[in-house]
């Protein structure tokens, strides 16, 4: 008899990204990563889950973002 799970919802940290230089000239690679973080143009934000495959997307376009704490 397998055990069910608890329902409470665990809050996982977030974070907000926002778009603050342009991708234009940029490494194809991290114009790539912007996109998944799903951000299209300048001032465009995103609210994102801090999961480690998310922070080191960060990390590889920091130069182009602006990263709070959500």
């Amino acid at each position: 008899m397998a055990t069910a799970k608890s329902s409470k919802a665990t809050t996982a940290p977030q974070v907000k990204v926002t778009l603050i230089k342009s991708m234009a000239g940029q490494l194809k690679s991290h114009q790539a990563t912007v996109r998944g973080l799903g951000l299209r143009r300048i001032r465009d934000s995103a609210l994102l889950v801090a999961t480690p495959e998310v922070n080191g997307m960060l990390r590889s376009a920091h130069h182009l973002l602006k990263v709070e704490n959500a």
